[in-house]
């Protein structure tokens, strides 16, 4: 099996595109032929079967061309897409970079505030509500777990960036 845009050929030249071409080629070639063939008879039957030909001559470009246009449209969002997250499914729903980083770094400052409120219940029922006391280091440990896979870059390796002063 092979993935989809490693098959060496550029983009949008698949064998669709190919038929696309053939096909608008075939139908310029009944109109040309139509043409001839109505100037020779000169009658109106054969001027009939020009516009005829010409008519969908133009229907079919213009679908052949609409069509190639969304299928580049769509690969380069796709393209985009994966070539972000690496996935496809970086949670950003087709953000860029920056609107990313910055949803990331809200999403982790929610973590700390949430961290900082289980500590203070912790300090608060330290020693007079275990129950309370329990899931408040497990809302902690949930949450710098988050907090920490939000900001590795894949699996379960050491945290990796810049500490910046």
């Amino acid at each position: 099996m092979q993935s989809l845009g490693s098959n060496g050929r550029p983009a949008g030249r698949g064998m669709s595109m190919r038929m696309g071409s053939a096909g608008v080629a075939v139908m310029v070639v009944v109109f040309l032929v139509a043409v001839v063939f109505a100037a020779n008879q000169n009658d109106v039957i054969g001027w009939l079967v020009v516009i005829i030909s010409l008519g969908w001559l133009l229907v079919f470009s213009f679908v052949v061309f609409t069509l190639r246009s969304a299928a580049r449209k769509a690969a380069a969002r796709l393209q985009g897409a994966t070539g972000f997250g690496g996935t496809g499914t970086s949670g950003t729903d087709g953000q860029t970079p920056m609107a990313a980083d910055r949803a990331r770094d809200l999403k982790l400052e929610h973590s700390f505030k949430i961290v900082q409120v289980q500590v203070g219940v912790v300090r608060e029922y330290l020693g007079k509500d275990e129950g309370m006391v329990e899931r408040a280091l497990e809302t902690i440990e949930i949450t710098s777990h988050n907090a920490r896979s939000m900001m590795k870059n894949s699996g379960e390796g050491p945290v990796e960036g810049t500490v910046v002063d």
